[in-house]
């Protein structure tokens, strides 16, 4: 019996190692066997340009199914274990674990952005209804790396906050708790604020942005800032104003949770241990992608939209 045909009779199970409900592997799996089936037809397993012969799934295949193609992406974007470990779960040595990641994930990154639910990643390729009264939220987001060699590369990616060596992107994030723009990735030394400058982000006239005190300064043109306000030095905030900051929280905490939901994969949130070059990014693109089209299925329902002025 295969890994799919196993595992999908154990639904929590299968919830726990995918981060996907047997419906939304489902739903899913069309595009996703486009994608693939495409790629194929184009590439050998070796990445090499196919000429005469087609593919054909040979007999000892360690993943025999386009389902068990898909559920083996997913397993390890879920729990980016090493690769070892991996290869020894499906029964095959390293080497062939990494070319199929690395065969694998292009696919699934393609398939989401045929289903629509990748993130822009320029503010060009950001399309936005222009409605007003719109509410957008924007948050920094950092990722664990392993300490470069180089010791001037090294102090680049060293976040002081964190304490750690990492790399970083900018959300945004609209009502319904989906990436709607995923920044490039850059280097964990670089503000928050920074990298929103550097961004040009443009938004609907009328439409309000919601962001932490990280972005303090930050403003957009016929666009409402909700923004905390911070304590004053040697003062107190009054009553009032952190009553305010309270009902920001409680709104702002929607793109907590989409970046949450973002980590629930944890390509995304240990150290990464693929060097491949642009994994990193195109990991954290992927899961955003996997976060929205969750939501398809799974919504999430916020009392408060609005907070006083």
């Amino acid at each position: 019996m295969d890994n799919y045909a196993r595992l999908s009779e154990k639904h929590k199970h299968f919830h726990a190692l995918t981060g996907s409900t047997l419906e939304e592997f489902q739903a899913l799996l069309p595009a996703f066997q486009t994608s693939f089936l495409k790629h194929i037809a184009t590439y050998t397993l070796e990445g090499k340009k196919r000429w005469k012969r087609r593919y054909v799934e040979y007999c000892n295949s360690p993943l025999p199914t386009i389902e068990d193609k898909l559920l083996f992406i997913l397993m390890y974007l879920r729990k980016a274990t090493t690769q070892d470990i991996f290869g020894e779960v499906y029964r095959m040595p390293q080497p062939i674990a990494n070319k199929w990641i690395h065969i694998l994930h292009p696919c699934l990154s393609q398939a989401l952005a045929a289903l629509g639910e990748k993130p822009a990643r320029s503010v060009q390729d950001l399309h936005l209804a222009d409605e007003k009264g719109e509410l957008f939220f924007q948050d920094g987001t950092e990722r664990p790396i392993q300490r470069p060699k180089d010791p001037e590369i090294q102090g680049i990616f060293y976040s002081g906050k964190k304490k750690r060596h990492c790399i970083k992107n900018n959300v945004l994030v609209n009502r319904q708790a989906k990436i709607i723009l995923l920044t490039p990735t850059c280097e964990g030394k670089k503000h928050d604020k920074k990298i929103a400058d550097e961004t040009g982000l443009t938004l609907p006239k009328g439409s309000s942005l919601c962001q932490d005190t990280g972005f303090q300064g930050f403003a957009l043109a016929n666009v409402t800032m909700i923004q905390p306000m911070k304590k004053p030095r040697g003062k107190e905030l009054t009553p009032e104003q952190k009553e305010n900051n309270r009902q920001i929280s409680s709104l702002r905490i929607r793109v907590e949770h989409a970046i949450g939901g973002v980590k629930r994969y944890r390509i995304v949130k240990d150290q990464l241990r693929n060097r491949k070059d642009n994994f990193q990014d195109r990991a954290m693109e992927t899961c955003c992608g996997l976060h929205n089209f969750r939501l398809n299925f799974r919504p999430w329902h916020y009392n408060a939209d609005s907070i006083k002025p």
